[in-house]
């Protein structure tokens, strides 16, 4: 027996519940689909719960553009939601003189993007943060954090109060891609056929793609691995703001965040790997946490860095490719009617969410 239904959406991490909750809002019948137990298991409950500015991201990409409004958007959403959040400020570091070029680049960059930085001098950015070393800083007045579980409780909230049913412990076994409708299968052998299809799986959301029956394979890109190790500091740590050196490839360096209670966390590093589910910190790459972080924080004492937790950003471009912005796939690009992909949602995929989610809703 198939159970219709207008609206599928699948997987309950923070963009997914946002689409969901988006098209509930046009009056649309929703339903999630999550392969977990919870919702947010995945990336987004791994991430550093930053809000992010819009600094780094190519000019008029999905990245920057959905950045930039889904900033605006968070903000006055956890305002209105009394999402714990806090507008807590950024400085961008330079800590040689070598590295200045590369930060005037940023601040040329993130104004292309419509994002006002001040540059700071040592003294000026020292009078910010005393125990910050530095050669010049650039001052981000609108990176704040953000509790990213309360975020997607309130999410869930809205979709539940629209109407719409997050159904946990549902993981698809395929779909069929038909004229009217895409049927879907579930693992346990339930049959549903939707009129639309969101695929938010985040880091599976590849592989449940290539398992799309009429998508063509050419539109399903290959899933890229790089794991982001964190590593806590045990005490308090001496700064009010986010603590960024100038971005490295395929990241923005071993910076420090902060979360709501004041705790520091050092990272995400960089390291490539082979499976989605390698999430066990190597407690021996905190030795490189020291010789970088002590480059704008030399007062880090011996002994400070603990193992935290390691997050997935769901690349699709490997450690030799060009970075790649969010692919977002509607209709007009693969020609099934009603499906649209989200493939590679990394940072800033948490401070674009609503953007997204309005994006998203808008192609359907």
């Amino acid at each position: 027996m198939t159970n219709k239904v207008d609206c599928v959406v699948v997987g309950a991490g923070v963009v997914g519940l946002a689409v969901a909750r988006a098209l509930a809002l046009q009056g649309r019948e929703v339903l999630v689909l999550e392969a977990a137990d919870a919702i947010g298991t995945g990336t987004s409950s791994r991430n550093s719960e930053v809000i992010h500015a819009g600094l780094y991201y190519a000019q008029g990409s999905f990245k920057a553009r959905l950045c930039v409004q889904g900033r605006a958007l968070m903000y006055a959403y956890c305002a209105e939601r009394n999402v714990p959040h806090r507008r807590c400020g950024k400085l961008v570091v330079a800590t040689s003189v070598e590295q200045l070029p590369a930060l005037r680049a940023v601040q040329a960059h993130a104004l292309g993007n419509g994002v006002a930085l001040d540059w700071l001098e040592r003294d000026s950015a020292r009078a910010l943060e005393p125990a910050l070393e530095c050669v010049a800083a650039l001052h981000s007045p609108e990176t704040g954090i953000v509790d990213s579980h309360g975020l997607m409780l309130a999410l869930q909230g809205d979709l539940e109060n629209a109407g719409g049913i997050v159904a946990l412990n549902s993981p698809l076994a395929h779909a069929q891609c038909a004229q009217n409708a895409i049927e879907l299968v579930a693992e346990d052998g339930t049959w549903l056929a939707a009129r639309t299809v969101v695929n938010a799986a985040g880091l599976a959301a590849p592989a449940l793609a290539a398992r799309f029956v009429g998508l063509d394979p050419a539109h399903v890109p290959k899933a890229r691995f790089a794991k982001g190790n964190y590593f806590t500091l045990s005490g308090r740590a001496p700064f009010s703001r986010l603590i960024y050196p100038v971005p490295e490839a395929a990241g923005l360096g071993v910076h420090l965040t902060l979360d709501l209670g004041g705790q520091a966390k050092f990272g995400p590093d960089v390291q490539w790997v082979d499976f989605p589910d390698d999430l066990v910190v190597d407690a021996t790459r905190g030795d490189g946490f020291y010789a970088e972080v002590r480059k704008y924080w030399p007062g880090l004492r011996d002994g400070a860095l603990v193992p935290g937790y390691a997050g997935i950003r769901p690349k699709v471009f490997g450690p030799q490719e060009a970075i790649s912005d969010f692919v977002i796939q509607g209709p007009s690009v693969h020609g099934v009617p009603g499906l649209v992909n989200l493939f590679g949602i990394e940072s800033p995929g948490l401070t674009s969410t609503l953007a997204i989610a309005g994006h998203v809703a808008g192609l359907l």
